[in-house]
């Protein structure tokens, strides 16, 4: 319960004022709730006894009725409004805590960052968020409220009825509520997290099935895979089925503890009636709280059967929202820099080093090849130029300050893997400079040798499909260059850039990108002729 407070102070944090509202609401329609009918019961019995004693005539029905029909409406208006806040309250909650996780990620190392980059984690790290959202509006907003509306109903019904009404009605609610809570939970843990891993295990392994289903029916795997999904499916079938089963259990045992509290005002109150004690108007009051004080304990249940998948997610999203004390960091450098690497060692672990004692600077305007075999260090010394690794000796400087000082960003890394996303070529060029003009995206365009075919593509309004599906892997290859070019970055890290590219088209976007970055130190992993051509100079490695 500690990870799912914490995680509830997080959304109280983002969006405190608009869920005291909901909170404030959800009190008062409990509050309602009970004084409704309390005040029916009254009326109903207090009516009667005066046409009994042949008062009835001069018996005031105007204003108890009046109350009746203005709780009646108020509590319907107020229950609306309690819904819309909370709920617009927790989806935006959510939101601010997806950008808390993701702030969070960002400060972890590129080895972990990559291992993130699956579709399993990711659809972890969204499916956990979402499964948050019971956190305040099933749990402990209703927990809160109901709390508040047992204690008022405490002191109200000691004053109205009596003493004893009052603490058997509030004990039976606290405790039994209490006890039902605690054994609904344990009960249900196990396969309500069973049925979020399996419901994972599902959505992972459809989303393989549509995104290769070509590969898969090459291969002769289609059929097994759709086993595999089915398998995952009934799984998670299975379990929320005992789930469900739990939650009407547990509804049921909050049914019979409203029940007692209901009987035990009535007898008790009877009782004291009976003896002379109060009236049997008042006696009613006791029951008929009772009755409405069910809807109190009654949004538990719910919380009961997601209570499993929501410690879970508590615990993930809260070890990673765990962010380390960074110093402040540097804004992005101006003007000409120079990237230096001094007397830097990295290694990853007690592995061998990758590098030893490595050393090399890059001034501004200058193109630095990195050439050697596979795995001897080049994307690790981009890496690190980036600020992606941090090394275990050395340094390495933008100018005179270290790289990892400034705010990420201060240089520009284009790696193997290229990331585009579903929309417009626009859209996907403005990711690096939001104001850019028209003009300014052509210019990029032009410069990577791309122009020509966004226009007969049908120009920057041109859609890409997901993962900038509707492109070739050079021409994707070619976006993210022209993307890199807008940032106008001073230090321009890239890795094998013209992998895929023809000689004559990888010529034209090295010149182009000279061009366009005349200052630029630009430090190349290369293993093909045009880019080692390229460079002002080489380093093997």
């Amino acid at each position: 319960m500690a990870k799912l407070w914490h995680i509830f102070c997080l959304m109280m944090r983002g969006e405190r004022r608009s869920l005291l509202r909901g909170l404030a609401l959800s009190a008062l329609v409990l509050i309602m709730g009970a004084s409704l009918l309390g005040l029916s019961g009254w009326f109903i019995v207090a009516a009667s006894a005066a046409g009994l004693a042949g008062v009835g005539a001069v018996f005031d029905v105007f204003r108890p009725s009046a109350m009746v029909r203005f709780l009646a409406v108020t509590r319907t208006a107020t229950r609306y409004g309690e819904r819309v806040l909370t709920h617009d309250a927790t989806l935006r909650a959510l939101a601010k805590l997806r950008v808390t996780l993701l702030a969070a990620l960002s400060t972890r190392s590129h080895d972990r960052l990559i291992r993130l980059r699956g579709a399993q984690a990711l659809n972890r790290i969204v499916a956990d968020v979402d499964a948050l959202d019971g956190v305040p509006l099933r749990l402990f907003l209703p927990l809160i409220a109901g709390g508040a509306t047992q204690v008022l109903a405490l002191a109200v019904l000691s004053w109205l009825v009596d003493w004893r009404v009052a603490v058997a009605v509030f004990g039976i609610f606290t405790l039994g509520g209490l006890g039902v809570v605690l054994w609904g939970v344990r009960g249900a843990r196990v396969p309500s997290r069973r049925a979020e891993s399996a419901a994972q295990a599902f959505r992972a392994r459809f989303i393989d099935l549509v995104s290769t289903r070509e590969d898969l029916a090459l291969y002769g795997q289609l059929p097994d895979q759709l086993v595999a999904c089915r398998d995952a499916e009934t799984r998670r079938q299975t379990a929320a089925t005992t789930t469900d089963l739990r939650e009407r259990q547990a509804g049921a045992a909050l049914m019979v503890v409203s029940a007692l509290a209901a009987a035990s005002a009535l007898w008790i109150g009877g009782t004291l009636a009976a003896a002379g004690e109060i009236t049997p108007a008042r006696a009613a009051i006791g029951f008929f709280t009772a009755l409405a004080l069910m809807e109190t304990v009654a949004p538990l249940r719910r919380a009961v059967a997601e209570i499993g998948r929501m410690i879970g997610a508590a615990r993930r999203v809260t070890a990673q929202t765990e962010m380390p004390d960074l110093p402040d960091a540097l804004p992005w450098p101006e003007g000409p820099q120079s990237l230096t690497f001094s007397s830097v060692t990295f290694a990853r672990g007690t592995a061998r080093p990758v590098l030893s004692d490595f050393n090399l600077t890059v001034a501004p305007g200058e193109w630095v090849a990195l050439k050697g075999p596979s795995g001897v260090g080049k994307s690790t010394v981009l890496l690190l130029a980036a600020g992606a690794l941090r090394q275990v000796n050395g340094e390495v400087c933008l100018n005179d300050q270290p790289v990892t000082a400034f705010l990420p960003g201060a240089t520009t890394l284009v790696g193997q893997r290229a990331a585009l996303i579903q929309g417009t070529i626009a859209e996907n060029l403005r990711l690096a400079a939001p104001e850019a003009t028209d003009e300014a995206l052509w210019a990029a365009l032009a410069a990577t040798a791309l122009d020509k075919v966004v226009a007969g593509k049908g120009g920057l309004d041109a859609r890409l499909g997901p993962r900038g599906a509707g492109l070739s892997g050079g021409e994707t290859r070619r976006l993210v260059l022209a993307r890199a070019i807008l940032r106008q970055p001073s230090v321009l890290l890239l890795d094998e850039p013209t992998e895929g590219l023809d000689t004559e088209t990888s010529d034209r976007v090295l010149a182009g990108i000279r061009a366009a970055l005349p200052e630029a130190a630009v430090l190349i992993a290369a293993h093909r002729a045009e880019e080692q051509g390229a460079a002002d100079r080489i380093l093997s490695l």
